[in-house]
């Protein structure tokens, strides 16, 4: 039994130091910094239709909600 443990505890350890390799990311770009190249700061990705959409989602979310628990206390 005390072997197990040994071989569990070696492989959390490889597992979690193998976890920690995965989110190695590559040096940047020399000319792709901040306020170098074409993109700006934030980056080139527009945020607007995405958001309208997701209020627009919660809104209903809420809406369907708030009448199930109104039908509920009745």
């Amino acid at each position: 039994m005390k072997i197990y443990k040994k071989l569990n505890l070696i492989l959390v350890a490889l597992l979690i130091l193998i976890s920690f390799s995965v989110f190695a990311d590559l040096p940047p770009d020399p000319g792709g910094g901040p306020g170098g190249g074409d993109l700006p700061v934030g980056g080139g990705s527009p945020i607007g239709g995405g958001l309208i959409t997701l209020l627009i989602a919660g809104f209903t979310y809420g809406i369907v909600r708030f009448n199930k628990l109104r039908k509920k206390d009745l």
